[in-house]
C-alpha cells in the first residue's frame, strides 16, 4: 500500500517566461485550492431555500398552492420536522410551495401542525376596527340621545 502512495505523481503545466520560486508556490497553492474544492462536499441548504437549490439535492419534490403570503408561519413547522422548502411567487397572491422531506410522514405533520395553527388563529382573529366603527355608528343613529342646550346665561358668575 505505501508504493501505491508514493507511486502517484502530478503533473502541472505552468506558462511563464521566467520560472521563478514564487510563480512555483503559487501555481501549488492553486493546484491545493483545486484539490480541497473537489473534496470538499456540496453544500446542504435545510429550510427555506431557492427552487434551484431545492431541486439540485436529487429527491423528488412535491408542491402545494398557496393563496397567502404568510410564509413565515410555515418556516417555523417546517424547521421543526426539516423540511425543506422553496416559495415561488407565481402572480399576484399567488403562491407555488415546492416541499422536500425525509420521509412523507415528516411531511404530512408539518401540514396538519400549520394548518391547526391557522386555524387557531382565525379563532382568535379579532374584528376590524373599521367594522366595529361602523357597527357603532348604527347603533348610534338607531338611538335617540339627550339634547343639551345650553344658554349664555346660565353660568355667569
Amino acid at each position: 500500500m505505501q508504493e501505491e502512495v508514493t507511486n502517484k505523481t502530478v503533473a502541472v503545466a505552468i506558462k511563464a517566461t521566467k520560472l521563478s520560486g514564487r510563480a512555483l508556490q503559487s501555481a501549488l497553492r492553486k493546484i491545493l485550492a483545486q484539490w480541497e474544492k473537489s473534496r470538499a462536499s456540496p453544500k446542504v441548504y435545510k429550510g427555506r431555500q431557492t427552487v434551484k437549490q431545492l431541486a439540485a439535492q436529487g429527491r423528488g419534490m412535491s408542491s402545494i398552492d398557496v393563496n397567502d403570503g404568510n410564509i413565515r408561519d410555515f418556516s417555523r413547522v417546517a424547521r421543526k420536522y426539516s423540511v425543506d422548502f422553496a416559495p415561488y411567487k407565481a402572480g399576484p397572491g399567488k403562491y407555488y410551495v415546492f416541499f422536500k422531506a425525509p420521509d412523507a410522514d415528516a411531511m404530512t405533520a408539518a401540514f396538519t401542525e400549520y394548518a391547526a395553527r391557522k386555524v387557531k388563529r382565525q379563532e382568535k382573529e379579532k374584528p376590524s376596527l373599521l367594522a366595529q366603527l361602523a357597527k357603532f355608528k348604527e347603533l348610534a343613529k338607531g338611538t335617540i340621545g339627550r339634547v343639551k342646550n345650553r344658554e349664555k346665561g346660565e353660568r355667569e358668575l
